[in-house]
């Protein structure tokens, strides 16, 4: 992800609770519909990422609920890695924040033999060649049976399904022409594109969803 890129000041706010945690208000308001479908969909055992981690508020939730897997929690930006790690210090499942930029190409084979990648209000901050990159990645990632959880607010048809979503694109697409939200339709054929089987798309509180794909089984 382009660091230098100009986003709106709402499109990612966090404020600093001590030291080193930072606390997002939106990660806490979509935090139980989101550990609802991650710990409904994720595998039970093996490796976990979490693209562009933020704060760590969701990944210091999922782990101990899913305590058969050892998470990876990433970030492009060195003060939200510190977040995550203050964050994550009594979860015993879960390694210290990397630096993860999922928008270039080849990070798949530094993160290998993934049982659950999950990304988390990023598209719609990326462009479309960035988009497609990284969910190209996710499915080089993925092990056979290895599932990517995809949360975030998508156009339908080409169009906002509200005024709140229509205004937050719009502003998006004022700061950077590149950015804004993703169709709906064009995010199910990049996975296709990308080796992977959409097998639930789950209404989200706000006019979001969560698509659950899935790496198929490598047959003999």
């Amino acid at each position: 992800m382009n660091q230098s890129r100009q986003v709106p000041p709402n499109a990612s706010v966090a404020e600093k609770i001590d030291s080193d945690r930072l606390h997002a208000p939106s990660a806490e308001r979509n935090m139980q519909a989101l550990c609802d479908v991650v710990v409904r969909f994720a595998p039970k055992r093996g490796n976990a990422i979490e693209i562009a981690s933020g704060t760590g508020q969701h990944v210091a939730h999922w782990a101990p609920l899913l305590p058969g897997l050892i998470w990876q929690p990433s970030d492009v930006d060195g003060q939200r890695r510190a977040s995550i790690d203050a964050w994550a210090t009594d979860a015993p499942n879960i390694l210290p924040a990397t630096h993860l930029d999922a928008t270039k190409v080849g990070w798949a084979n530094q993160h290998a033999a993934q049982t659950l990648i999950v990304l988390v209000n990023l598209l719609h901050l990326i462009s479309t060649p960035e988009a497609r990159t990284l969910i190209s990645e996710v499915g080089q990632a993925l092990t056979p049976n290895g599932r990517f959880v995809l949360y975030g607010p998508f156009l339908r048809n080409g169009i906002a399904i509200s005024d709140g979503d229509a205004s937050f694109d719009a502003s998006l697409r004022a700061s950077d022409p590149a950015i804004g939200y993703k169709d709906l339709d064009d995010i199910r054929h990049w996975l296709a594109d990308a080796g992977l089987t959409l097998i639930a798309t789950v209404d989200m509180p706000a006019n979001n969803l969560t698509l659950i794909s899935e790496r198929p089984a490598e047959t003999p």
